[in-house]
C-alpha cells in the first residue's frame, strides 16, 4: 500500500486488512492548535488539503483561515453525492497576497490552498451560514449553489435564484431531480 504524507496505516483487529487513518495537513494542524474541531479528509487528486467542517462553525473557521493568510475565495460550489445521500458545499481558499509576494523573489513558489467541505442532509431545507460578509466573491457563487441544489445560505443579502426563473420548482442539479414535462413562460409585463 502506498502512503501519502497525510495517511498513516493503523492496525485493525483483522490482520488481513489495514484501516488508513488520515493525519491533518499543515492547515488542519494549525486549526487544531487554534482549538477548532474539524474532520480530516483525504487530499484531492492534486494533493490539495481538504477539511470537513460543521455548518455552525463554518464562519468562524473561514474567519480564522482568512486571518492566517487565506484571503481569496477562489471557488464556492456544491455537489450531490447521489439519491438519498448528502449534499456537499465546498469552499476553495487561497493565500493570494503571500503568493504574490513570494513570486517576486521565487517564480516557482507554490500557493497555499485549502478546501473546506460542509456535508448536509438533503432532507428538509438544508442550510448553512453565508460567508458573504468575509468574502464578497461568495455572492453569486452561493446564489448559484442555492439555485441548483436548494441549499439556503443564512444571512446572504440577496437570497434568490440566479439562473432559473423565480417560480421554478425543484433543484436541477440534484441527482434525484425530476424534470417537469414543460415550463410555461410568463409574460414579462
Amino acid at each position: 500500500m502506498s502512503e501519502t504524507p497525510s495517511q498513516k496505516p493503523v492496525e485493525s483487529a483483522d490482520e488481513s486488512s489495514a484501516v488508513v487513518a488520515l493525519e491533518p495537513g499543515p492547515v488542519g494542524t494549525w486549526l487544531n492548535q487554534q482549538g477548532f474541531e474539524h474532520e480530516v479528509l483525504a487530499p484531492d487528486h492534486l494533493g490539495v488539503e481538504q477539511i470537513g467542517v460543521e455548518a455552525a462553525v463554518l464562519p468562524m473557521i473561514a474567519a480564522a483561515l482568512k486571518s492566517n493568510g487565506f484571503d481569496y475565495l477562489q471557488c464556492q460550489g456544491g455537489y450531490d453525492e447521489g439519491p438519498g445521500e448528502r449534499l456537499v458545499c465546498f469552499y476553495h481558499l487561497l493565500a493570494m497576497a503571500e503568493q504574490v509576494e513570494a513570486m517576486s523573489s521565487n517564480p516557482a513558489a507554490t500557493v497555499r490552498e485549502v478546501r473546506l467541505k460542509v456535508f448536509l442532509s438533503r432532507e428538509g431545507t438544508p442550510s448553512l451560514p453565508s460567508i458573504y460578509g468575509l468574502f464578497r466573491g461568495a455572492d453569486w457563487q452561493e446564489r448559484e449553489t442555492f439555485d441548483m441544489y436548494g441549499i439556503q445560505f443564512e444571512g446572504h443579502p440577496h437570497p434568490k435564484r440566479l439562473l432559473m426563473p423565480e417560480d421554478w420548482k425543484g433543484w436541477p442539479l440534484r441527482k434525484d431531480y425530476v424534470q417537469p414535462d414543460f415550463y410555461e413562460m410568463q409574460d414579462a409585463y
